[in-house]
């Protein structure tokens, strides 16, 4: 029996790299994997190269995306590609354009070569940081995600045109994950800049709950998507969720706690200084966590995690000589 010829959009990112690293052990042991194409905007320099893995320097929003779904004969994507922390100066328009437009492209290109089957990393910021936010989010709540927060608007966006693909072309199999906050040995991002403050920010009133999710568990699920029939929207995090304060406690370090009003005030100041990466606009980024039920996960799914919340947080902690880890 033949196996997934599979390409993966952004695969020089972070996620994108440890699942083609996951995809070529694969290969090499001649377990259901024939063919990966890595396509990302960066070129992969040659000694960072795996065996049997095919590199395309390609924007996502590059028509000539499927003349490679084509000419390698792909029957699977996986679609990682997205501006999750712009730069110094946030560009809205291109963020737009790589995110939804970009996503828009890969689709019609799936559709235009016969892909047998799409699998996006989503997140659950496209649920939204909303005060009505029910306390566990399932896969049957709306999609709210915040205009103001550009990340997460556009991640209810793309999941909008994703719906509308599911109606106009329903031969085209999908795979969608709501992914939590992604934690691994070497993650280093805006949320993990959040950690390495002398003192957390907490805002009054607010647990500031987070679900994370160990980078090995997010592959783990991509795979089994590529290697089942599964179809469906199905949020990725581990069991459980961490306040502010008990991350705080396991790193050893005490919360500066604000009113979200004076918050406001002091990032208004600080953001045009560039002495903050976020602004008083993302106030309720901080303050109305979703947090992610994976019941669907792995109830219907059929991928359980490894590791929980908690157990994913110490991981990072000890790779990264945190709190009680710490030399």
């Amino acid at each position: 029996m033949s196996g997934r010829r599979v390409l993966v959009t952004g695969a020089a990112g972070y996620l994108g790299s440890r699942l083609v690293a996951s995809l070529a052990a694969r290969k090499a042991a001649g377990r259901s994997i024939d063919c990966i194409v890595a396509s990302d905007l960066r070129e992969v320099p040659a000694d960072r190269r795996l065996p049997g893995v095919e590199y395309a320097a390609l924007d996502v929003r590059d028509p000539g995306l499927v003349d490679i779904l084509t000419h390698h004969r792909v029957d699977a994507v996986v679609h990682l590609a997205a501006i999750v922390t712009p730069g110094a100066k946030p560009d809205r328009e291109l963020e737009f354009a790589v995110d939804v437009l970009g996503t828009k492209n890969v689709l019609d290109s799936c559709v235009a070569a016969g892909t047998q089957k799409i699998i996006v990393t989503s997140s659950g910021a496209a649920y939204g940081y909303h005060a009505d936010n029910p306390a566990w989010l399932t896969e049957s709540d709306p999609i709210r995600g915040n205009e103001e927060f550009a990340y997460s608007h556009h991640k209810r966006l793309v999941e909008e045109v994703l719906a509308e693909y599911r109606n106009t072309h329903p031969a085209l199999q999908q795979v969608i994950f709501r992914v939590g906050t992604i934690l691994g040995e070497t993650t280093r991002n805006q949320i993990t800049a959040l950690f390495d403050r002398p003192r957390l920010i907490a805002i009054r009133g607010s647990a500031s709950p987070f679900v994370f999710i160990w980078d090995v568990d997010v592959v783990g699920a991509i795979e089994h998507a590529l290697d089942t029939d599964r179809t469906g929207i199905y949020n990725v995090a581990g069991d459980g969720a961490l306040s502010i304060q008990e991350i705080a406690a396991r790193l050893g370090k005490r919360c500066l706690t604000l009113p979200p009003w004076l918050l406001r005030g002091v990032l208004a100041v600080l953001h045009p200084l560039g002495l903050s990466q976020y602004g008083p606009e993302q106030v309720n980024f901080l303050r109305y966590r979703p947090v992610l039920d994976n019941r669907r996960l792995k109830d219907e799914f059929g991928y359980r995690p490894q590791l929980n919340s908690a157990e994913v947080f110490d991981l990072y902690c000890r790779s990264h000589g945190l709190g009680r880890h710490a030399q």
